[in-house]
């Protein structure tokens, strides 16, 4: 660093300009270029809840839970996320459901809603296990099976559980491998879980893809040096403050339609 940029970087702190001020040290670069895109990743790695299967009717399930107060569901939701990364950070683990649960009994009690244990486990593990795969899905997977790709699912639900969701949508057979959060014990999107996937595979991280319907997942993949395609689910939004991923499409056939036509 040259001594004229030590004194800039001081200057802007002194008078409160903070980073966003500083050139190169600020907001995420949101313009990304990737140097292979046009190449094919190794492998294809798939988050599984939203991404590939439909939430829909453990959605109404949660807002039954809640009064019917669907208005509820994403506040639901962010602090199920909020308490996994909270466990992560504090070196605890928990099954991804069991927080769930337990973020719905904290959404219920900060709105006057009476919601026992039980009930909360019910309303999200009873449910999450039989939810069916988007409509678009098992065509799109098959597409890329056919051309070639190794498909591997990467959740922060269980082991058990993705292994019972994909039995019972019917998912199983277009995977070559599951991989679970469990076995490492951090949630995506700590950058420890994306390097421990790809380490599992055998390979480096840039030749990794995920393919994920959640903003929060797509940036930690990002900031792990993985590559990155997003399904815009209805909700779903990227973080502006990271970079782009390389594919962006609405549903998982286009997303396919892109990468088989890599060579």
């Amino acid at each position: 660093m040259t001594e004229k940029r030590r004194n800039f970087i001081k200057k802007a702190t002194t008078i409160g300009l903070g980073a966003a001020a500083i050139p190169h040290l600020g907001f995420a670069n949101t313009k990304t270029t990737y140097e292979n895109k046009d190449v094919r990743p190794k492998v294809l790695f798939f988050d599984v809840n939203e991404t590939l299967l439909d939430l829909t009717v453990m959605k109404k399930s949660v807002g039954k839970a809640l009064g019917n107060r669907s208005d509820l569901l994403p506040l639901w939701f962010t602090t199920m996320l909020q308490y996994s990364l909270v466990s992560t950070v504090g070196r605890q683990y928990n099954d991804f459901g069991i927080i769930g649960a337990a973020a719905l009994q904290m959404v219920a009690l900060n709105n006057g809603i009476t919601l026992t244990e039980n009930e909360a486990k019910e309303a999200i593990l009873g449910p999450i296990r039989s939810l069916p795969a988007h409509p678009e899905v098992k065509e799109a997977l098959k597409s890329l099976k056919d051309a070639g790709y190794k498909l591997v699912s990467f959740t922060n639900s269980s082991n058990k559980g993705v292994e019972t969701q994909f039995k019972n949508s019917g998912l199983t057979d277009f995977f070559d491998e599951r991989l679970s959060v469990e076995d490492i014990g951090k949630f995506k999107p700590h950058t420890d879980a994306y390097d421990w996937a790809a380490r599992k595979m055998g390979i480096k991280p840039n030749e990794c893809l995920l393919v994920a319907a959640h903003g929060w997942d797509i940036s930690g993949a990002i900031w792990a040096n993985w590559r990155t395609a997003f399904i815009s689910r209805p909700g779903a939004q990227l973080y502006p403050l990271s970079e782009k991923p390389e594919i962006n499409e609405i549903n998982l056939k286009l997303v396919a339609d892109k990468l088989t036509a890599l060579k």
